[in-house]
């Protein structure tokens, strides 16, 4: 256990690795559990295809060792018409028992990584505030709330 910012944290993560989503690591990904209440969180695909092609998203699991703790979704395209959506994290979620132990913030990184790659000088992020939603999360990991869509949804950029 460690301790930051008087909140404590479980034993960090350190065999963390990135897998292109694919039929030989969907049915892991899709057996991840969340925390109570936070399923709730998860934007639907019919509500992100309004914006962006989900079929052509960046799609990555990520393993500690052989076990899936985390599953993300961005997007990177300069055309889409929206800037919260060019450079974007659409979905991201860590397994309950995962959660507070550095996942989020490595997959957070990895999504930075490629987009500043690819010429992105930001990700953005959208969510909904709630008490067991992600905006605390995003917020700690350097995401700055610009605005909100037309859904009432937080808007953040993280500068990179």
């Amino acid at each position: 256990m460690w301790q930051r910012g008087g909140r404590w944290y479980g034993v960090p993560m350190t065999n963390l690795r990135l897998e292109e989503l694919s039929a030989a690591n969907v049915v892991a990904a899709n057996g991840m559990t969340l925390k109570r209440g936070q399923e709730a969180f998860l934007a639907a695909n019919a509500k992100l295809e309004e914006f962006v092609n989900t079929q052509s998203a960046w799609q990555r699991v990520i393993f500690d060792g052989d076990e899936p703790v985390a599953y993300v979704m961005a997007n990177f395209d300069a055309e889409v018409d929206r800037d919260e959506y060019r450079s974007s994290i659409l979905r991201m979620y860590v397994a309950g028992e995962a959660q507070r132990r550095g996942v989020g913030t490595f997959t957070v990184d990895q999504v930075a990584q490629e987009a500043k790659r690819l010429g992105f000088d930001s990700v953005y992020a959208v969510w909904e505030e709630d008490d067991l939603g992600p905006g605390n999360f995003f917020q700690a990991v350097g995401f700055e709330i610009i605005g909100e869509n037309e859904y009432g949804e937080s808007i953040g950029r993280k500068s990179l």
